[in-house]
């Protein structure tokens, strides 16, 4: 049982990874669009809308991982 336990930790925490790098990635391209005179509104909207199911996404993953915490992998609440 607690193979199975480390093994699912395991799984949580490249889940976390990498939902973080995505996270990373959308923020990074929302920084360029912003950067552009014309951008689109709409799109911009959904990239923001993306980027707040990801991060929703991580802090559920990470209370999954330690039901205790209450701070994100960065060290903000």
């Amino acid at each position: 049982m607690r193979e199975h336990r480390e093994v699912k930790g395991e799984v949580l925490r490249d889940r976390i990874l990498q939902l973080e790098s995505e996270h990373g990635d959308l923020n990074r391209q929302i920084e360029r669009l912003c950067e552009t005179s014309d951008f689109d509104d709409l799109e911009l909207q959904k990239l923001k809308r993306r980027k707040l199911k990801l991060k929703d996404n991580i802090i559920l993953l990470q209370l999954q991982l330690d039901p205790d915490s209450t701070k994100t992998s960065n060290g903000h609440a």
